[in-house]
């Protein structure tokens, strides 16, 4: 069986609309030990910080000069890639830690390096580990 001659040319067409699709850039597996590394809250930006938009998208909180935190949408982490964000700990109803590396860039953080760190599990009431039995 021949191959359309129309094939080559629709592969051309294609497989650039494909590569819109795919991330940039890859995120780093271990973080850059000439970079600071950042721990900071990171969840959904618009269910948990308050950042406008109209679906649910990466944030974190990072820390600014003046000792506050500024919300910024992340680039390089889909809501997804940690499980669906709507359970139980997903990122629309569970702010978590992260391990951070990367640049605020035209109002985002562009991120070189994203590791979720596990939820701290809180003791139950009245067992602080202190107490005398």
């Amino acid at each position: 069986m021949r191959t359309p001659a129309f094939l080559p040319l629709l592969i051309a067409l294609l497989l650039p609309l494909y590569s819109l699709g795919q991330p940039a850039r890859e995120l780093a597996r271990k973080p850059d030990p000439k970079r600071p590394l950042l721990v900071v809250e990171t969840s959904c930006g618009e269910c948990k910080f308050g950042l406008p938009g109209e679906g649910c998208d990466v944030a974190v909180r990072l820390p600014k000069d003046d000792g506050t935190t500024q919300a910024l949408y992340v680039d390089g982490v889909a809501i997804d890639e940690y499980g669906h964000p709507h359970d139980a700990n997903g990122f629309c109803l569970t702010v978590h830690k992260a391990e951070v590396q990367g640049d605020v860039v035209d109002g985002r953080f562009k991120a070189s390096y994203f590791n979720l760190l596990p939820l701290e599990k809180a003791a139950p009431a009245g067992k602080s580990g202190t107490e005398s039995r």
